[in-house]
């Protein structure tokens, strides 16, 4: 069998003068290392083969559980959580890595997260993802990971590539669901295909990564910049939906640009708002991204898919003094908001 094409995925982060970029205040994304491809001889496409290193906090770890859970793949590929606030100064590692621990005590709750797992699936019992990747010679230290307990290799860390080739492998990989019950993110049409690629792109720039410009940034102008595109990104998808009222975003089915759009908004009103600076509106204030965002909420699988309490715990415990907000409460409490499209009314 040929092996099979590489994801072509939606546009990284330009790594031109990256350095001198940050010194100058400008966060500055990395790219990732590992681009294998699944379905590959390497790493063929079986059921209860291959497993995933993700933190909840993380939107690219969000990408991925959807994708995971809207397919129909959560019973064939297993999942290890990583605690949503880094490692300490007092760790005896290293500060700032992402660790498995679930006995570590959430600020917000004062009470260990159920979600939060050990390592399971490298027969190592690693409790730095670190780990993961200095068993294969890398320095890199990021979440999500696709990794293949079979042949103990990291298959891929690029978000992007994993939620495509989840869905062209769903079959193969054991999904729980028929052909007609899951949807198809990328579907074989090259008119909607492109229609996918223009949406990522834009979303990618200047909302999923637009809110990390706007949130670490330390120049104005840069922050500003960030800002602006954000919001001017946002006022063009609630137009792009009001035009002919379609349920999402590339008409009436679910694709991959939506499941990209997701993990940001649903961050925005509780989390980003504040932590991120993105002060200049709610999404709750965009009629039709909102009824998007509690329809998409309401598919099967979704809800299940993250938690706003480590969403919560992992990005205020990263701010300067490790409290957490505790609103918002009007007009209700989130993720609770989002089971109410009248919100907007």
């Amino acid at each position: 069998m040929p092996k099979p094409p590489a994801p072509d995925t939606s546009v990284e982060e330009p790594q031109t003068n990256a350095a001198d970029r940050r010194k100058k205040g400008e966060f500055v994304r990395g790219v990732s290392g590992f681009r294998n491809v699944l379905g590959s001889p390497d790493f063929p496409a079986e059921p209860n083969r291959y497993h995933l290193f993700v933190a909840l906090n993380c939107p690219w770890c969000h990408r991925v559980t959807l994708a995971r859970n809207v397919l129909g793949l959560a019973d064939s590929i297993t999942m290890d959580v990583a605690f949503p606030s880094r490692t300490t100064e007092d760790d005896p590692v290293e500060a700032n890595r992402w660790e498995f621990n679930p006995a570590r005590i959430a600020s917000l709750t004062g009470a260990t997260l159920p979600e939060c797992t050990l390592e399971t699936a490298t027969g190592k019992g690693f409790r730095l993802v670190t780990e993961i990747y200095q068993a294969e010679g890398s320095n890199e230290a990021s979440v999500p990971i696709l990794y293949d307990k079979k042949s103990k290799r990291i298959v891929a860390n690029e978000s992007a590539d994993i939620i495509r080739m989840l869905n062209e492998q769903t079959g193969a990989l054991g999904s729980s669901l028929g052909d007609g019950e899951r949807p198809d993110l990328y579907p074989d049409d090259t008119a909607l295909r492109a229609e996918i690629n223009a949406l990522n792109d834009r979303i990618y720039v200047a909302i999923n990564n637009g809110a990390y410009k706007a949130g670490f940034s330390t120049d104005q102008a840069v922050y500003g910049a960030a800002f602006t595109a954000y919001f001017e990104a946002l006022e063009m998808l609630d137009g792009h939906l009001a035009a002919d009222n379609r349920p999402f975003l590339t008409g009436n089915t679910f694709t991959e640009a939506d499941l990209r759009l997701f993990p940001t908004l649903y961050r925005h009103d509780p989390v980003y708002y504040l932590r991120m600076k993105l002060n200049g509106a709610r999404i709750l204030d965009y009629p039709h991204l909102w009824r998007w965002l509690c329809r998409v909420y309401a598919l099967p699988g979704v809800a299940d898919s993250n938690s706003l309490v480590h969403c919560r715990q992992g990005y205020f415990g990263r701010s300067w003094n490790n409290v957490v907000p505790l609103g918002p409460f009007k007009p209700m409490g989130y993720p609770e908001a989002y089971e109410f499209p009248e919100l907007v009314g």
